[in-house]
């Protein structure tokens, strides 16, 4: 896919912090020496951990040079660099692996989260939120949309486009930690984010789950798509009482403890 938008990103920043900040709220761990923001963008889960663990060395690690380059602009004082969640090794091991609404675009969580834990020092914490909304009207009208158009040659199966099949259930996610951990914690929250309009909703796909569908449109098939896309979200969210339209975003957490 082409680089991420910062600009776009940011646009809702504080509904995209709100969850990161409540799965570190759920972090046991006290004072932690190496944590490491798994998929930082532009760094507004990095500035939390920082914040909450001011003496720990944190390190912002993200695919995206755009995003980095952002999140270094927003935190000079910590160290970022280019990695991918999904071979990411470690120098040494880290006592904190925060990754927040990132693994959701990875394949084969069976094996991706296992590893992710097996790379914790003793007593170190996995944590963990991704978004789990591929059955959402915002998700399922875009493969719809992109399946009925003149586009949908260019965009593909709008299953493999969609990130179909990536996501596991909260209990699976439970049980392929469990045996291997001091303790785990799953839990799903869904969220119900008010906007002010069907192009709102739009914008806030736009900058995530609506890439991988714009990325291989052409100057004339985008503009198009989005507004056949634009008008089903009109219908998929009606206005509430109030004329606001509630975006639900479901979210699945996890935080895993490693044996000491």
């Amino acid at each position: 896919m082409a680089d991420w938008n910062p600009a776009l990103y940011t646009c809702f920043e504080d509904e995209r912090t709100r969850p990161a900040a409540e799965l570190l709220a759920r972090v046991p761990l006290d004072a932690p020496v190496l944590a490491v923001d798994l998929g930082c963008g532009p760094g507004n889960s990095t500035a939390l951990i920082a914040a909450r663990y001011p003496d720990a060395e944190v390190i912002g690690l993200d695919t995206s040079p755009a995003m980095l380059e952002s999140a270094r602009a927003r935190l000079s004082g910590l160290a970022f660099a280019l990695a991918d969640a999904a071979t990411w090794v470690p120098e040494r091991a880290p006592d904190l692996i925060f990754a927040n609404a990132v693994l959701q675009w990875l394949p084969d969580h069976a094996t991706l989260l296992p590893r992710l834990f097996g790379l914790l020092a003793p007593d170190g914490v996995l944590a963990v939120q991704m978004p789990d909304n591929l059955a959402e009207p915002s998700h399922r009208l875009m493969r719809e949309v992109a399946g009925a158009g003149p586009w949908s040659a260019a965009i593909g199966d709008p299953a493999v486009a969609g990130r179909l099949g990536r996501m596991l259930e909260p209990t699976a996610y439970y049980d392929l930690l469990a045996p291997h951990a001091a303790e785990v914690d799953v839990w799903r929250t869904t969220y119900h984010h008010r906007m002010a309009d069907a192009a709102s909703i739009v914008d806030w796909v736009s900058a995530t789950g609506l890439r991988p569908f714009l990325d291989p449109l052409d100057t004339d098939q985008k503009p198009r798509f989005l507004a056949a896309y634009e008008c089903a979200i009109a219908e998929g969210y009606l206005p509430r009482s109030d004329g606001q339209r509630l975006l639900a975003f479901p979210r699945v957490f996890i935080v895993a403890r490693k044996p000491r």
